[in-house]
């Protein structure tokens, strides 16, 4: 089955090694960068995801060097939660005032799960 250029040229980066660098300005753009409240969705639901499959991938490890890709992977999970948490940061501080969905829907879900409806 032949791919798209577009897809290819993805493909091609990734086996040259250049996947990590653009990972390392994908986040950095997002520290700068305002999002919409729909990416902040994507990329909290990639975050746990993500989260999940580390979980899964070190509990039926047998032995350490099953997972040796362990901390690179806890790097640049940590790198996404920090740039996440700024982000998400700006655009509560920048548009909270329009709502509790100016965040986006799994922020709205997480604070009415913490808040369960009793703002006092």
């Amino acid at each position: 089955m032949k791919l798209p250029q577009s897809q290819n040229m993805i493909i091609d980066m990734i086996r040259n090694g250049l996947g990590a660098p653009l990972l390392v300005i994908a986040v950095l753009a997002m520290l700068v960068m305002p999002l919409p409240p729909f990416i902040l969705d994507l990329f909290f639901t990639f975050n746990i995801a993500l989260a999940l499959v580390v979980l899964l991938v070190s509990i039926y490890a047998l032995r350490p060097l099953d997972f040796s890709a362990f901390p690179t992977i806890i790097l640049a999970a940590t790198m996404l939660r920090l740039a996440l948490n700024i982000a998400s940061t700006r655009v509560v501080l920048m548009d909270g005032h329009t709502g509790t969905a100016a965040a986006g829907a799994v922020i709205e879900s997480f604070g009415d799960f913490v808040v369960g409806g009793n703002y006092a």
